[in-house]
């Protein structure tokens, strides 16, 4: 990897890791929502996705914890894991809505709408939409309260080198 590159993937490793975490939760997300979506909730695209998110999230909970925030935190696992599906349940508010909104308030859904354009809607509001504004909201919210930095949560604060030090080092 080029020298500017590598630099900035480490910069931001968490995020990186973030969005790793995230596309393999979103690809437990759609696996299960058209799952269910497509067999025995056809008639309740909407449980479908909560029951989804809850999948992924749990899946999310185990790789966030023992990969992207490895590094942070130092909470009881109980209060951690309560304070992840806390943050977690907001965000199946955030990621259900469009879809909610999609079907009730616009009525894109069957016989008002073609079936290829009620899927399509489907997955915009509720796959694109929705995982956007509720991806931006956890990363966010895990990394204020549910895996903080141990260093700012203590209050310690990092020296910076007087601005005239001899050190040759600073």
């Amino acid at each position: 990897m080029p020298g500017p590159l590598h630099a900035l993937a480490l910069k931001h490793r968490e995020l990186l890791k973030f969005a790793v975490v995230g596309g393999t939760a979103f690809l437990v997300d759609n696996t299960v929502f058209y799952g269910l979506k497509l067999t025995v909730l056809e008639p309740k695209p909407v449980t479908a996705k909560i029951i989804a998110v809850l999948v992924a999230t749990i899946v999310s909970y185990v790789l966030n914890r023992e990969w992207s925030f490895r590094t942070r935190g130092g909470r009881e696992r109980r209060h951690e894991a309560a304070l992840f599906f806390l943050v977690s349940g907001v965000g199946l508010v955030l990621s259900s809505a469009p879809l909610w909104i999609s079907r009730y308030v616009f009525r894109l859904e069957t016989p008002d709408v073609s079936l290829l354009t009620q899927e399509i809607a489907d997955f915009v509001s509720a796959q694109i939409i929705g995982t956007l504004i509720a991806m931006v909201f956890r990363f966010w919210a895990l990394r204020k309260w549910v895996f903080p930095d141990e260093k700012a949560r203590s209050g310690s604060v990092r020296l910076a080198p007087a601005p005239y030090s001899t050190d040759k080092a600073a």
